[in-house]
């Protein structure tokens, strides 16, 4: 979430920033508004809690002095009175204020391209040469069902539309690709966890999944638990209500779970196959930071996630997204692309983000930093996330580039050590 302060100093300036996301100045008006009434209720409890101390004070020298004091203990419980009315007002401003902040977004930061859509999204890197087939590619689904490695009819009916079956060596190469990611993604300094895939309300929040993208989401109301959407849920809470110390940073980890995502409102679309799924396998980054480097962290956790495609020799491009199309807790954001021979387009199999402190300050966050006069102070640390990588459109172009015309699939070199097999 935005820090309240920024509102209360720079309102103007979140405004402008905001608008440049396509959202309304009225939201943060009326957080500016809360919060003026919250500092205006603080101020007279304040007031009053000291005429009671005050007060109270009186009546103890009038009962020390065997004098009648009902007067004033009378007049101090209509003061406790008020004051509970007051704390109780300031309580619920509190919820309001941050019921309005858990539907604004983190602010752009100045280098990220302004536009209004993902047709204004900049390339800004591609990799690799595209393909000449002397034959007509297959695309993924027909190809996992030729070799009968992935099956998506059986997976329909043990668990509905949206979900993947993968045998043999279809299993096996999943495998394979999960394992080579984390092996790499440990030799560029990130720590392997394996975290909880289901959450609670609170984890969901300090990342910023909840309240706003909560239909999204698959719930079990009875534990009141949620299936991670992705791993960045998990690894973020991992220092929620913590205070590291300045030497530990920056701290990195990779983690693959499974994800779940309902993609509500998003039926008919790129329904095919691994286009679109419900549950999908991914190995996920996490950085914290302190916010002097967060930048500098954002480039070197882009260039870790495309490593991973370039050795698989995956023909990718880098796109940054502008103003209108970042994700809502990202402050810049990259996204990478494979390109599939079937569908012929790009696919999106990646999201790097910096988020800055907006999850930091949701989560509690922080860090311990000495300043120059030797005292220590504590600051939120900036949180970066980073697909390194989701493994379901990674497949799709993986089968598709490797595909022979014999109707085979060559494995690239590098996963052969995990697979066992060189040709499916």
């Amino acid at each position: 979430m935005l820090d309240i302060k920024i509102i209360r100093e720079n309102a103007d300036l979140v405004k402008g920033r905001l608008a440049l996301r396509g959202e309304e100045p009225s939201k943060i008006d009326k957080v500016f508004s809360l919060d003026k009434s919250r500092l205006d209720l603080i101020k007279r409890s304040e007031k009053l809690k000291e005429l009671r101390n005050s007060v109270s004070d009186e009546i103890a020298v009038l009962k020390r002095g065997k004098q009648n004091a009902d007067d004033k203990i009378a007049e101090m419980k209509k003061v406790s009175d008020e004051i509970k009315l007051l704390d109780e007002e300031l309580k619920n401003t509190d919820r309001e204020i941050d019921q309005y902040l858990s539907y604004i977004p983190n602010l752009p930061h100045e280098s990220v391209p302004e536009g209004r859509s993902q047709d204004e999204n900049v390339e800004v890197k591609i990799w690799g040469e595209r393909k000449e087939f002397s034959f007509t590619p297959l695309d993924h689904v027909e190809l996992g069902k030729r070799l009968d490695i992935l099956d998506f009819e059986r997976a329909a009916k043990i668990s509905g539309s949206g979900f993947a079956l993968y045998k043999g060596k279809g299993a096996r190469l999943e495998r394979a690709l999960i394992n080579f990611m984390l092996e790499e993604q440990g030799k560029n300094g990130y720590r392997e966890v394996i975290t909880p895939v289901l959450v609670s309300r609170r984890s969901m929040e300090a990342a910023e999944k909840v309240p706003k993208f909560e239909e999204d989401m698959y719930y079990m109301e009875k534990d009141d638990l949620f299936a991670i959407p992705t791993a960045e849920v998990s690894i973020l809470n991992i220092h929620r209500d913590e205070i590291l110390k300045s030497e530990e940073l920056p701290l990195k980890y990779c983690g693959f779970t499974n994800c779940f995502r309902r993609e509500a409102g998003s039926y008919g679309k790129d329904t095919k196959g691994f286009l679109r799924v419900h549950q999908f396998n991914k190995v996920e980054l996490i950085t914290f930071c302190e916010p002097e480097s967060s930048y500098e962290e954002l480039e070197k956790m882009l260039s870790h996630a495309c490593g991973i495609l370039e050795k698989l020799g995956v023909h990718y491009r880098v796109i940054e997204l502008c103003t209108g199309d970042i994700g809502f807790a990202a402050s810049k954001c990259y996204d990478i692309e494979v390109w599939s021979y079937a569908e012929n387009k790009w696919l999106e199999a990646s999201s790097v983000s910096n988020c800055t402190d907006f999850q930091s300050r949701r989560a509690m966050a922080r860090y311990r930093k000495t300043a120059y006069n030797g005292k220590s102070k504590t600051e939120f640390v900036h949180i970066l996330n980073g697909s390194g990588l989701a493994t379901s459109r990674l497949m799709v172009a993986l089968l598709e580039a490797n595909q022979t015309a014999e109707g085979n699939i060559k494995v690239p070199e590098v996963l052969r050590p995990f697979t066992g097999f060189e040709l499916i």
